[in-house]
């Protein structure tokens, strides 16, 4: 009997998490998008935020952390340049966190006024480079970014315009990737499916993460962050919601950002992701959240967390029943096929790229080990506070 309720368990959460929930929201997300289109069709006030004039900009300080970033510095230092917001009420840092390329001389050499530097002696890691800039940022808005992510020009228009609600503390921009055939394959699909769950829950009033390439928030919302906090793009909009501030989503400020070269390079950024996702987990479950975030929080990500014990869980359960009949045979060999397939995706690479699914069943079991692995160091007190680039 344990067996059978472990396999069942196991295999509706996965099923839930993967399959049933999108459809869950989705069902959600097409009644409320009804009514409020009826409400639109009755009261016929415009429901889209509105863009702001010159005069009504805030000021803003866009933060940008760097370590060993010359491959791409010179680009965002341009990208910036080219921003359209106005250049008195724009104050740019970018904060090089221990740098031993040639980061800091490309920063020593900007020209820009509005563009400050800070450049930290030793490396200490971005939740110190980005506590550092903020104490140097004016009053106003905070906008994040990365080094590698290069914004639209109207994109911290887009952003801002949101703040003009008194109850809005954070902004979540929209990300999207330039990269190889084998991210097209990969990630690529994966982050389509991502934004598509994540639009959304913002439409619910759900949204529970940002992309810490694109993101903004009130001054007054930002605690400073402690070494231990490696996904400050989920834990800063999490803080704003204690703070009784809405987060919300804008898939009209939009950024693109080059991915990770190979399945390979977001491995290492996931197992970074896991670590911090479990320690924040005590505090993240503390957040007051409204019933849909709540679920969101439980689908969208507690679930995520813990996918890879479900999976062992599902594949020992089922090795244990193998007696019980053809469902459970028919079961266990769809998931050996399916690893099968994620292995002939790791192995052949090269020579899958266009076989259909070959290489996204193998980024799915790959970012699903990392998590594993972020676990296991999780539970090992592996201190991680410094960052890096992985492609």
């Amino acid at each position: 009997m344990l067996a059978h309720g472990i396999f069942w368990t196991c295999l509706s959460l996965v099923s839930y998490t993967y399959l049933l929930y999108p459809c869950l929201l989705f069902v959600i997300y097409a009644f409320a998008q009804a009514r409020t289109d009826l409400r639109f069709l009755t009261t016929r006030r415009d429901r889209r935020r509105r863009a702001l004039g010159d005069t009504e900009l805030p000021s803003v300080t866009l933060i940008v952390p760097a370590y060993n970033e010359e491959a791409c510095l010179k680009e965002k230092v341009a990208n910036v340049a080219a921003l359209d917001y106005p250049r008195d009420r724009l104050q740019v840092i970018f904060v090089s966190d221990g740098s031993t390329d040639g980061t800091n001389e490309i920063l020593t050499a900007v020209e820009d006024p509005a563009v400050e530097t800070l450049l930290l002696a030793e490396r200490s890691g971005k939740a110190t480079a980005l506590n550092r800039a903020v104490e140097r940022a004016r009053p106003g808005i905070l906008v994040f970014s990365d080094a590698a992510t290069m914004f639209r020009p109207d994109a911290v228009r887009q952003l801002v315009r949101h703040f003009a609600d008194a109850r809005v503390g954070v902004v979540c921009g929209a990300l999207g990737f330039r990269g190889g055939d084998e991210h097209a394959r990969t990630e690529g699909i994966y982050w389509r499916y991502e934004m598509s769950l994540r639009l959304m829950e913002a439409r619910l009033g759900a949204t529970l993460t940002a992309s810490g390439a694109i993101y903004a928030l009130r001054r007054e919302c930002y605690r400073p962050l402690t070494p231990g906090d490696l996904i400050d793009d989920f834990v800063v909009p999490m803080r704003a919601r204690t703070l009784g501030f809405q987060v919300v989503f804008d898939p009209e400020a939009q950024a693109i950002e080059l991915a990770s070269e190979s399945v390979r390079d977001e491995f290492a950024r996931r197992v970074r992701i896991a670590v911090g996702s479990f320690r924040a987990l005590r505090e993240l479950v503390q957040v007051p959240l409204a019933p849909l975030a709540r679920l969101a929080f439980f689908s969208h990500k507690v679930l995520r967390w813990v996918l890879p014990f479900l999976l062992i869980g599902l594949f020992g359960a089922n090795l244990a029943l193998l007696d019980d009949g053809r469902l459970y045979q028919g079961m266990l060999a769809a998931q050996c096929a399916f690893y099968l397939w994620a292995g002939v995706g790791f192995v052949f690479r090269e020579r899958v790229r266009r076989v259909p699914l070959a290489l996204l069943c193998y980024f799915l079991v790959a970012i699903n080990v990392a998590f594993l692995v972020g676990f296991l160091r999780f539970l090992g007190g592996r201190k991680e506070t410094a960052w890096q680039r992985v492609s």
